[in-house]
């Protein structure tokens, strides 16, 4: 084992789970289950959001300890049973095992921080990903199940906090940490892993997150996050990542390099008493 760890290079790869393993938001999943509409939850994360009065990414915690309709309803079995309806992406198994072992010379440990409850990513990835690689945000329960505190919110700073630890507990560099993510709440600590020289990788066009991630890469199964890792990290051209596929057992059907410019265009400041504002969003077909 000594001689094996002396020619593997450890890498500490982090990845966000609501729409970055899954395709749901967990809020979502949770309030159908206990027949609240989505547009309710939708609508009152947002006020949330805009009023600023929790991390980015900590609405629904927020909602379980102090909304009363959430409140009164929620229990931990509740928050399982949402866990059992997400829609996940495909061949997390597989990402997972190809992390671990499946690349020559590479080693990554591979855990999920979220900021949706710890009880509905466990459930959604039971048999999937180990329940200690797992961390989101952690409730305490009274005698009856009720939500009564927390312990833990994985959201905003919440998670660098986390992946910190685990660096530590690792002992990997900061230059050997990849994180992946897809929204607001990934924002501090992708900044914080591009500070330190580390690699993130974003899985939606959302703007805030893709001006920030060092590459960005849209796809319905999981395992497409490992190809930016092995062009960037690895150097791999694209051959080497089909036949590493092809290795594994799948084959990569389509594969599009696009580059997408974001620009706001508007009149001259000259023209404007006349023309009015007018504003044109130009993006490459």
């Amino acid at each position: 084992m000594q001689d094996r760890n002396k020619t593997i290079k450890h890498y500490l790869l982090a990845s966000d789970f609501d729409q970055t393993l899954s395709f749901n938001d967990s809020g979502c999943v949770l309030s159908e289950l206990l027949g609240i509409p989505a547009e309710t939850f939708t609508t009152r994360t947002t006020e949330l959001s805009r009023l600023n009065l929790v991390q980015q990414g900590g609405e629904l915690a927020y909602l379980l300890l102090h909304d009363p309709e959430y409140r009164s309803q929620v229990r931990r079995e509740h928050l399982v049973q949402a866990g059992q309806r997400i829609r996940l992406k495909q061949n997390i198994g597989a990402l997972f095992r190809l992390l671990d072992s499946g690349i020559d010379g590479y080693h990554f440990d591979f855990y999920v921080i979220s900021a949706a409850p710890e009880e509905v990513i466990q459930s959604a990835l039971s048999g999937i990903i180990p329940s200690d690689h797992i961390f989101g945000t952690r409730f305490r329960y009274d005698d009856s199940g009720q939500i009564a505190g927390i312990e833990r919110v994985t959201a905003g700073y919440g998670k660098v906090a986390v992946l910190d630890q685990l660096q530590v507990l690792h002992g990997v560099s900061q230059d050997r940490i990849v994180y992946v993510g897809d929204g607001s709440s990934d924002v501090h600590v992708m900044l914080h892993v591009n500070r330190r020289d580390g690699f993130t990788i974003a899985v939606s066009e959302a703007r805030y997150v893709t001006q920030i991630a060092k590459r960005t890469i849209l796809s319905d199964d999981a395992l497409s996050v490992i190809i930016p890792i092995l062009e960037q990290i690895l150097g791999w051209d694209s051959n080497q990542i089909r036949g590493l596929f092809e290795k594994q057992g799948f084959l990569i059907q389509e594969w599009d390099k696009v580059r997408t410019d974001w620009l706001t265009i508007r009149h001259s400041v000259a023209d404007l008493p006349l023309l009015g504002t007018e504003y044109l969003n130009v993006s490459p077909a």
